[in-house]
C-alpha cells in the first residue's frame, strides 16, 4: 500500500466525488481513480459504492478510511515530534559520572542546560571511572565524564578540566602545619582511597610507587565524602583535587600543597566512538565544550 494512494482516496471520500476531489487537488480524476482501484485491489475489497450519483463508503471502505486517516495523523506527528527533536525540544541523555564528579560539576551542568532545554532530561549515573568507560561503550549511556587518559581507540574525548591534587588531614595532624609536603613523606601515613572500580585509587598508588613506596590503605569507599568524614575523624590522610575542599563541610579537615607535584586530575568527556550523536547530546557537548 502506498500512502499517495490512500491519500488519493481518503480525497475522494471526503468529496463523495471524483470529479470534485480532482478540482480541489493536483490530480487529474483520472489519476484519482486509477489510485482507488488500486487500493481496492491491494485490499482485496470495494471501499465505494457506485450504483448512486454521490460515491459512498462501503463497510470496507469506513474501516479504511477511519485507519487511514490515524495513519496520515501519526504520519503528521511524526514530523512534529521530529522537528522538536532537532530543535532539542525534547529528548533524554543518558550521562555516567563518578560521584565525586557528579558533586562538583553535574548540578551546575543540569541547571544550565534545563534553562535552555526544559524538555530534555538528563540522567545521571553515578559509578567509577573505569564502570563508566564500559558503559559508554557497551552503548548503554550516551558519554561519561572520566579521569583522563581514555582510550582514543574507543571514544571521542573531549577535554574538559583540569585541577591540582591536595593532601588532606585533620588539623592536628603534624602535617596540617606545613606549607607544602612531598609524596614521599607520606610513605607511613595511612590512606583512605577510593575503592578500587575507581581510577583515582590506582592513579594514587601509582603515584607513590612512583616516588618510592606502597601505600599503606587503612579505608576504601565509593563516596568522596565518607572520604572526608574519615579524615575528619583522624584515620588516615587522603589525596584528592583542591576543588572538592569548597565542598566539604568539616571545619578540623586541611589541605597541604603537594611539593613540585605532577599530580593533576585531568577531566574528560567521553562518547562512544561512531555511535549516533542525538540533537540533544550534540547540544549538551557544545554547550560543555563552551562553559569548560
Amino acid at each position: 500500500m502506498e500512502l499517495r494512494d490512500l491519500k488519493s482516496f481518503i480525497k475522494v471520500a471526503d468529496y463523495q466525488s471524483f470529479t470534485k476531489a480532482a478540482a480541489h487537488s493536483y490530480l487529474s480524476q483520472p489519476s484519482l481513480s486509477k489510485a482507488v482501484k488500486k487500493l481496492e485491489e491491494e485490499l482485496h475489497v470495494e471501499l465505494f459504492d457506485r450504483s448512486t450519483r454521490h460515491l459512498h463508503l462501503t463497510d470496507a471502505g469506513k474501516i479504511v478510511y477511519q485507519q487511514g486517516q490515524k495513519a496520515l495523523a501519526s504520519l503528521s506527528e511524526l514530523n512534529i515530534l521530529l522537528d522538536e527533536l532537532m530543535n532539542i525540544a525534547a529528548g533524554e541523555i543518558k550521562i555516567g559520572i563518578p560521584p565525586l564528579i557528579g558533586t562538583l560539576f553535574f548540578p551546575d551542568i543540569a541547571r544550565h542546560f534545563h534553562n535552555q532545554y526544559p524538555n530534555v532530561s538528563l540522567e545521571l549515573v553515578e559509578l567509577g571511572a573505569k564502570l563508566i568507560g564500559k558503559l559508554v561503550e557497551n552503548g548503554q549511556i550516551d558519554l561519561g565524564i572520566v579521569v583522563l587518559p581514555a582510550s582514543q581507540v574507543k571514544f571521542n574525548i573531549y577535554p574538559f578540566i583540569e585541577d591540582e591534587f591536595v593532601l588532606y588531614v585533620h588539623e592536628d595532624h603534624t602535617l596540617s602545619k606545613k606549607k607544602a609536603v612531598s609524596l614521599s613523606e607520606l610513605q607511613d601515613e595511612k590512606f583512605i582511597l577510593f575503592s578500587e572500580d575507581f581510577t583515582l585509587h590506582d592513579y594514587v598508588i601509582k603515584a607513590c610507587e612512583e616516588v618510592g613506596f606502597h601505600p599503606i590503605v587503612s579505608y576504601q569507599s565509593s563516596q568522596w565524602d565518607l572520604i572526608i568524614e574519615l579524615v575528619s575523624s583522624n584515620l588516615g590522610v587522603t589525596l584528592l583535587p583542591k576543588s572538592i575542599y569548597s565542598k566539604q563541610t568539616n571545619s578540623n579537615v586541611k589541605i597541604v600543597p603537594i611539593k613540585n607535584s605532577t599530580l593533576l586530575w585531568k577531566l574528560g568527556i567521553i562518547t562512544k566512538k561512531d555511535a549516533y550523536h542525538s540533537f540533544a547530546l550534540k547540544e549538551l557537548l557544545n554547550m560543555l565544550e563552551r562553559e569548560k
